[in-house]
């Protein structure tokens, strides 16, 4: 019999430097990409076939916020130290308890401020923060 498996979003943990994040957005509201290119590979004339691995260990993190959550002053607050200063880089780790995926990273900077919108109803924020060398792992 196949097992039965819960994923809950309760579980899922992302913390920025010594801010631990609240006010995640009500859908969607984390998405980790590799900004490399993987594996490239090659055909030849005569059909052989080079490859060759992309070294860039880079990857970008994006953070969808509710408008009302505190972690937008955050992010803003280090945007603008980083601009000011260059000092704005801090180590992101993403854990998900339940379904054991790690991501983490040394070093990492929030890319620019988030549009901001207004209207009737509150909105959503997404922050792009990419990183130096990171490591993601399914444990």
């Amino acid at each position: 019999m196949a097992k039965v498996k819960t994923y809950n979003s309760k579980y899922v943990m992302v913390a920025l430097g010594n801010h631990s994040v609240s006010g995640l957005a009500d859908d969607s509201f984390l998405t980790i990409e590799s900004l490399g290119n993987g594996i490239l590979s090659k055909s030849g004339c005569d059909g052989e076939v080079s490859r060759a691995v992309d070294p860039n260990s880079q990857y970008s993190v994006k953070v969808t916020l509710l408008q009302t959550s505190d972690s937008n002053k955050w992010l803003q607050k280090m945007h603008n130290l980083d601009k000011d200063t260059g000092d704005g880089t801090f180590p992101v780790m993403v854990k998900d308890i339940k379904g054991g995926m790690l991501f983490q990273a040394d070093e990492a900077w929030v890319v620019k401020e988030t549009p901001r919108q207004f209207g009737k109803d509150t909105n959503n924020r997404e922050w792009e923060i990419q990183t130096g060398s990171a490591q993601m792992k399914d444990e």
